[in-house]
C-alpha cells in the first residue's frame, strides 16, 4: 500500500474518532440543587461536592503534617539564590530589572516541617499574640512561612506586593496586622508609610542583597522591632512553644483581592474552603503524584519575555516558528489538516526541540511544555478559594473553562429582568446563558468587615450549601462545559437602548498592534463609545519613522492628528475582523504615552482596569471625546 496514502488516511481517521469521542462525552450533568432557580449542573464524575480526598484529614494543619511524614526525605520547597541584578532597556525604551539567579536548592518535607514549626514558635516567642495577624507581603515566602496558620492557628494576611500605598495602608490596618513579612523593596514600602500604619508591631525581613540598609533606616525611625526570618526560626528553635491546631472552620488566610472596583477586600479563607479545592483538582488532574513539580513564578513577565525573544529573531526563524505553531495547533485540536506523522517529527526537528534551532533553550522548552503536554484553562475567583471549573486533561477545545470542579449553577438572576434586552437567559437555546452563581464547601466565609457586601454576593440556600454570585455571564454548552462571555459591571446600556459589554469590546480591540491598554467608555447619554488607549511605543514609532513624519517626544506623537487617526482606523479593522456592531466600535480616541500601573493606581496589582480611578483620572479628556 502507498505509504503516502496511509499518511492521510491515519490521522484523518484519527480525527474522526477523536471527533465522535468529544461529541459522545458528557463532561457536565444536570444536578438537584437548591436556592434560586436556574439551570444547574455538576461535574459527571462526582454527585456530591467533594470536602476532602484523605481520610481523616480535615484541616489543612493535618495534611501538611501527614505529607511531610510520608514524604520526609522527598524535596519540598526549591529556591534560587540571586547573584546578580541588571538594567535592561527594552526596544521601546522602557527600562526593567532583570535578575540573575543561580541552581536551585532544594529543601525536604522534614526541613520543610521543622522550619515551619520553629518559625511560629519564634514569631510567639518575639512578642506576636496568638489572636493577632501575620501579613504576608512577599510572594517568594508565602508557601513556607504561610504555614505557620497551621502549626499556632494564627490568620494569615496576604496582600499583593504590588498594591499602591493607599490600598496596602487599608489593607494592614483594616485587618489589625501586628506582624509583617516582608522582601527589601517591601520594607522599603513599609517605612514611607509607616507613619500610617496604626497596629504594627513586627517586621520579619527576608536576607537578600542590599536590604541592610532598609534594615537600619527602619530601626532608626520606627518603633517597630527588625528581625531577620533566620533570627526568629533560630528563637522558635531553642524556645519551642506547645502548637494550638486549628479546627477545619477556622480561618487559615484573609486573602485581598485586587481590588478592581475601589480598595481591595479581604476574602476570608477557613481551612475547609482550601482543603476542598486542594482535593478537586487532586481527582482532576490525573496522575498527579510525588514525582510532579509546581513551577511558582510570575507568568506574565516571562511570557512577555518569550514573546519578545520570538519575534525579535525576525526572518526565517519567525516565518518557521509561525507556520510549525499554527500545524501543530491545527493537529492538537483534531484537524487532519495538521501536522502529523512525519510532518510533525520534522517540526519538532527544525523548531520545538532542544538545539534543533532557531529558539532558544528556554523557549523550546516552553513550547515542548506548551504543544506536547495536556495544557488545561480553569475559571475560579478568590472568593470560591480558585475553585471553580476545570478542563478535562482529555479536553483540547479552546475558549472553553471546563467543566465544574465542585457543584455550580449557571442562571439568570431575576431581579436584573432588564437584562432580558440583553438576552442573558437560562431559556436560550441552545445554550443556557446567565451570571454563573458556584457554591459548594469551596465557597468563602464572606468578606473581612464587610458585611454588607458579604450579604450582596454570598447566599445560603434552604439545605444548608453557600453559594457566591460571581457577576460574570457564562453560557453553557451541551456537553456540560462553561464558557465565560461577559461581565456584568462591564455593560452599559447606550442613549438609543443598545447595550455595550465593555471588556468584550476591550478584548477585541487589544489585539491592535499600537495597543498596549485600552479602556472603553460607554456615556449612557449618547449614542456611541469612546476609548483610553494607552499606546504601544515601537509600534507607533515605526509607523512614524516610514511616514516621515518628525516629533519631540513620544508624548507629541500621540497627539498629533495623524497618529490618532491611523490608531482609529486600526481599531476599526479589528473591530470588523471580530465582528463587532457599530454602536461597540469606539468613534473618538484618545492616545495616552505613559502606561497604566499598579503603582499610578490605575489598575491592580494583577493589571486589571481600576475604571472609576481612570475615568476620574481622565476626566477632562472623556468630557472633550464626548463634545
Amino acid at each position: 500500500m502507498n505509504p503516502y496514502f496511509l499518511g492521510f488516511v491515519s490521522p484523518f481517521v484519527a480525527s474522526l474518532l477523536l471527533t465522535k469521542r468529544k461529541s459522545e462525552k458528557k463532561r457536565g450533568v444536570p444536578a438537584n440543587v437548591g436556592g434560586e432557580l436556574g439551570c444547574a449542573i455538576r461535574n459527571h464524575r462526582f454527585e456530591r461536592p467533594i470536602e476532602t480526598l484523605w481520610e481523616g484529614i480535615t484541616t489543612l494543619a493535618e495534611l501538611f503534617e501527614q505529607s511531610c511524614k510520608q514524604f520526609a526525605c522527598l524535596p519540598l520547597f526549591g529556591t534560587r539564590k540571586l547573584i546578580a541584578r541588571e538594567m535592561v532597556v527594552a526596544a521601546d525604551g522602557r527600562s526593567f530589572e532583570k535578575l540573575h539567579l543561580g541552581k536551585y536548592e532544594w529543601k525536604s518535607y522534614a526541613d520543610a516541617f521543622k522550619t515551619v514549626c520553629n518559625f511560629a514558635s519564634g514569631l510567639l516567642r518575639i512578642g506576636h499574640l496568638k489572636d493577632e495577624r501575620v501579613a504576608i507581603y512577599f510572594f517568594l515566602i508565602q508557601g513556607l512561612s504561610g504555614r505557620l496558620r497551621c502549626r499556632q492557628n494564627i490568620a494569615v494576611v496576604t496582600i499583593y506586593a504590588s498594591l499602591g500605598e493607599g490600598a496596602l495602608c487599608h489593607s494592614l490596618n483594616e485587618t489589625e496586622v501586628t506582624t509583617v513579612v516582608c522582601g527589601r523593596k517591601e520594607l522599603k514600602k513599609l517605612i514611607d508609610i509607616s507613619g500610617q500604619l496604626d497596629t504594627v508591631k513586627h517586621v520579619i525581613y527576608i536576607n537578600e542583597e542590599g536590604v541592610s540598609a532598609e534594615v537600619s533606616l527602619a530601626q532608626n525611625c520606627t518603633s517597630w522591632t527588625i528581625k531577620s526570618f533566620e533570627e526568629v526560626e533560630s528563637i522558635g528553635l531553642q524556645r519551642p512553644v506547645e502548637e494550638n491546631l486549628p479546627l477545619p472552620s477556622d480561618t487559615a488566610v484573609i486573602m485581598y483581592t485586587s481590588g478592581s472596583t475601589g480598595m481591595p477586600k479581604g476574602v476570608m479563607m477557613s481551612h475547609q474552603n482550601v482543603l476542598a479545592v486542594v482535593s478537586a483538582v487532586m481527582t482532576i488532574v490525573p496522575g498527579l503524584g510525588k514525582k510532579d513539580v509546581y513551577l511558582a513564578y510570575l507568568p506574565l513577565a516571562h511570557i512577555l519575555e518569550l514573546a519578545a525573544e520570538v519575534d525579535a529573531k525576525g526572518g526565517l526563524a519567525k516565518r518557521l516558528f509561525d507556520i510549525a505553531y499554527s500545524r501543530r495547533l491545527a493537529a492538537v485540536n483534531g484537524s487532519w489538516l495538521g501536522a502529523w506523522g512525519l510532518e510533525k517529527l520534522l517540526w519538532d526537528m527544525l523548531v520545538f526541540q532542544k538545539g534543533g534551532a532557531p529558539l532558544s533553550g528556554d523557549t523550546q522548552r516552553f513550547i515542548n511544555i506548551c504543544l506536547g503536554a495536556p495544557i488545561s484553562q480553569g475559571y475560579g475567583l478568590t472568593e470560591t478559594c480558585a475553585g471553580g471549573t476545570f478542563s478535562e486533561y482529555d479536553e483540547t477545545s479552546v475558549g472553553r473553562v471546563g467543566p465544574l470542579c465542585l457543584v455550580h449553577t449557571l442562571r439568570y438572576r431575576t431581579k436584573l429582568v432588564d437584562w432580558a434586552e440583553g438576552g442573558y437567559l437560562t431559556t436560550d437555546v441552545p445554550m443556557p446563558r446567565g451570571e454563573i452563581v458556584i457554591g459548594g464547601p469551596n465557597v468563602t466565609k464572606g468578606y473581612f468587615k464587610n458585611e454588607a457586601k458579604t450579604k450582596e454576593v454570598y447566599k445560603v440556600d434552604e439545605r444548608g450549601m453557600r453559594w457566591f454570585y460571581s457577576g460574570d455571564i457564562g453560557r453553557l454548552h451541551p456537553d456540560g462545559c462553561l464558557e465565560i462571555i461577559d461581565r456584568k459591571k462591564d455593560i452599559v446600556k447606550l442613549q438609543h437602548g443598545e447595550y455595550v459589554s465593555l471588556g468584550k469590546v476591550e478584548a477585541a480591540l487589544s489585539v491592535c498592534s499600537y495597543v498596549d491598554q485600552i479602556m472603553i467608555h460607554a456615556d449612557p447619554f449618547h449614542n456611541y463609545c469612546v476609548a483610553l488607549i494607552v499606546a504601544a511605543q515601537s509600534e507607533l514609532k515605526n509607523w512614524a519613522s516610514k511616514q516621515g513624519i518628525t516629533y519631540s517626544d513620544f508624548s507629541d506623537l500621540c497627539q498629533k492628528q495623524g497618529t490618532v487617526k491611523e490608531v482609529l482606523q486600526s481599531l476599526v479593522k479589528a473591530a470588523k475582523q471580530a465582528r463587532l456592531e457599530k454602536f461597540e466600535i469606539p468613534a473618538k480616541i484618545k492616545l495616552i504615552s505613559e502606561p497604566w500601573t499598579p503603582e499610578s493606581g490605575l489598575v491592580t496589582a494583577a493589571l486589571k482596569l481600576k475604571r472609576e480611578v481612570i475615568k476620574k483620572a481622565y476626566e477632562m479628556d472623556l468630557v472633550q471625546l464626548y463634545s
